[in-house]
């Protein structure tokens, strides 16, 4: 299903959560500070959450569309 590139950018998807959402780098996010009156702490982890699932999201379609289409040239074949 996943071959090549998609399943290196999955994999990297992956190890950037890990990363991202282990205590050396949450330890920077959090301070006294509010954003748009929202705490620091739990925006930045929303919108790193949120970004992982749009990468993720873009990955998968991709692979999809790109599926679809050798699909599609086979069956002219």
């Amino acid at each position: 299903m996943f071959h090549g590139l998609d399943a290196q950018r999955l994999v990297a998807l992956f190890l950037a959560g890990w990363a991202l959402f282990n205590f050396p780098l949450l330890a920077l996010w959090e301070h006294d500070t509010d954003v748009f009156g929202l705490p620091l702490f739990p925006l930045a982890l929303f919108v790193v959450w949120a970004l992982l699932i749009a990468a993720l999201a873009w990955v998968m379609e991709r692979s999809a569309w790109r599926e679809k289409r050798a699909t599609a040239a086979d069956r002219k074949d």
